[in-house]
């Protein structure tokens, strides 16, 4: 088998860069058993620091999926090692494994996962039960990431009574209300018209701008265009494909 050279862990000036990793897999990759087995995702070098915007663009079947569920950490790598803010997932237990998924990373969808019979504030606020949040301040939070996506008109308001953009910019405010420091973000546009997309990929900018680190999966050149890097995926083998100034926007009010 060969295998790809590794990704740059390098900023784009070449040199090594200041700024923290939030992730970084190292020689990591995940065969599923057989028979025969299945090289899902071959090994791979890749790191991505804080405040990046990373898109990794690939077709159907090509390992997207693998790659999001192991960044996710809802997969182990079956060879290396996967670090999430300098900890060794691979090393953890189930159960840190999950507290650590549930404090650091925050998942959108492209199917939204809201509740369809719990309003838009309340959506966000299931998201903290078992963070050992209090009540009131979830609540208080869950407000604040409304505010943050442009929705706190629209806090008591059920998804079944909103808008494709409505209901995804509700998935985004809670997947940001824990404050997570990596945003992963799985085809989110593929259920809206173009003229939405447009809008909450604006808001993507805007949380870049802020300073979030945002790794956006898609098949979709439009979208993978406003990331300031890309990194492409085909028939599970990862390779850089560029860097390039983001698309950005004025910044808003941070939750």
């Amino acid at each position: 088998m060969t295998v790809p050279a590794p990704l740059s862990l390098t900023g784009s000036s070449g040199q090594p860069d200041a700024a923290p990793l939030v992730m970084e897999f190292d020689d990591v990759a995940l065969t599923y058993p057989g028979p025969p087995p299945v090289e899902a995702l071959k090994p791979c070098r890749l790191a991505v620091k804080r405040g990046e915007y990373l898109a990794v663009v690939g077709p159907s079947g090509s390992g997207k999926s693998t790659f999001l569920n192991i960044a996710g950490l809802l997969d182990v790598p079956t060879q290396g090692r996967y670090l999430l803010d300098g900890t060794d997932t691979t090393a953890l237990h189930e159960a840190d494994r999950t507290a650590l998924r549930g404090r650091r990373i925050g998942f959108v969808f492209q199917a939204f996962h809201l509740v369809p019979h719990r309003s838009a504030v309340e959506n966000v606020t299931l998201s903290m039960l078992y963070t050992g949040t209090p009540r009131r301040e979830r609540t208080k939070r869950a407000l604040e990431a409304l505010h943050r996506v442009g929705l706190d008109h629209r806090a008591d308001a059920l998804p079944i009574r909103m808008s494709g953009g409505e209901r995804q910019r509700v998935a985004i405010a809670r997947a940001l209300v824990a404050r997570p420091s990596l945003l992963l973000c799985d085809e989110l546009t593929g259920n809206l018209d173009s003229t939405t997309a447009e809008s909450v990929l604006t808001l993507l900018d805007e949380l870049h701008h802020d300073g979030m680190t945002l790794l956006v999966i898609t098949h979709d050149p439009v979208v993978a265009a406003r990331a300031a890097r890309t990194v492409t995926i085909r028939d599970g083998i990862l390779t850089e494909s560029g860097t390039r100034a983001a698309h950005t926007t004025p910044a808003a009010v941070g939750i």
